[in-house]
């Protein structure tokens, strides 16, 4: 070889090696709990109903006759018929659908990280009848309807928006922790998590004022209600907490092995679920505050349970599954 080709060629394969690519180390693996006789296999579950949905199924959100969930890479939300367990719509929505997913007046409420907006779907329709002009403050967050009201947090800054669903427009903006993340409506208040601060704010729909600021466990992002009180899911230490919602005081810390980014967290059929990568199903019992149920395996991101089911966005796998609330 020419010795005067020897260095430039060796330039370029060093700028080659420095534009490539870095490969991020695995993550390591959850630990999930010790209690024997809890964990179990993915592969044991076998399900009612599969739903294919090329790209990343994700978010959820039941109504009396169907499930929603979003789809991301493709600007979409879908359609599945709890009778006939099929996809029967995909709905082109704002770009990225994100941060959760609310049912109430009749409508889907899809927000969109891509383009910073919120998509109003009929329910009877498929149709988008509304493109309202703001987006979550959080790709990872969520959305909720009360009674009259959506809400939703549009500002890392710390906002909170009321949005009136007859006008489509804001008709207050609450001020919360700054980067505060998720929200849910239950128990008569407005409940947010901010992973930064580890708490769970309340806030009070008749006069728009935050009334309390509980600390929880590290890092609360998802959020839901049951049983009587308000549960966080904690990406700092995997753990679940438990909030008193007439109290408004700490009950206890679940302890369930499922930290770190990602996951979510549902109650339904008298349970507490969450999922996360790794480990897709941990299913809490309330009335002892300990994992009875963990399956371990791929699949998981995003889950609810009703109309009989456990409904599970595989969003690795590009499906979601339908299964039996009681396997084995």
């Amino acid at each position: 070889m020419n010795n005067r080709l020897i260095l430039p060629m060796f330039l370029l394969s060093l700028v080659h090696a420095q534009d490539a690519p870095k490969k991020r180390p695995p993550r390591p693996p959850k630990p999930g709990v010790s209690t024997p006789g809890v964990k179990r296999e993915m592969a044991a579950i076998k399900p009612d109903a599969v739903f294919p949905i090329e790209g990343t199924p994700d978010w959820q959100v039941l109504t009396d006759d169907a499930v929603w969930v979003t789809n991301g890479p493709k600007n979409t939300v879908h359609r599945l018929d709890i009778k006939t367990n099929q996809v029967v719509a995909a709905v082109t929505v704002g770009q990225k659908p994100c941060s959760g997913l609310a049912a109430g007046f009749g409508s889907i409420w899809v927000p969109n990280c891509g383009d910073k907006t919120l998509s109003r779907v009929d329910a009877k329709t498929n149709q988008v009848v509304a493109t309202l002009p703001f987006g979550p403050a959080d790709s990872e967050g969520g959305i909720a309807t009360s009674p009259d009201s959506v809400w939703m947090l549009t500002d890392k800054k710390g906002v909170l928006s009321r949005i009136h669903p007859a006008s489509n427009k804001v008709v207050a903006e609450i001020v919360v922790a700054p980067n505060s993340a998720s929200c849910i409506y239950a128990e008569g208040a407005v409940w947010i998590t901010t992973p930064e601060k580890n708490l769970l704010t309340r806030v009070d729909p008749k006069t728009n004022m935050v009334t309390n600021t509980i600390e929880v466990g590290p890092g609360p992002r998802f959020l839901t209600a049951g049983a009587g009180s308000i549960w966080t899911l904690n990406q700092g230490d995997g753990t679940v907490s438990r909030v008193d919602a007439k109290t408004n005081k700490l009950l206890a810390n679940v302890e369930a092995g499922i930290p770190g980014p990602g996951g979510e967290i549902a109650f339904g059929a008298g349970h507490v679920w969450a999922t996360a990568f790794q480990i897709p199903i941990t299913e809490i019992d309330p009335e002892k505050n300990v994992v009875v149920k963990q399956w371990v395996g791929p699949g998981g991101d995003s889950i609810r349970v009703g109309h009989g089911s456990v409904w599970l966005s595989n969003l690795r796998e590009q499906n979601v599954w339908r299964f039996k609330i009681d396997q084995p």
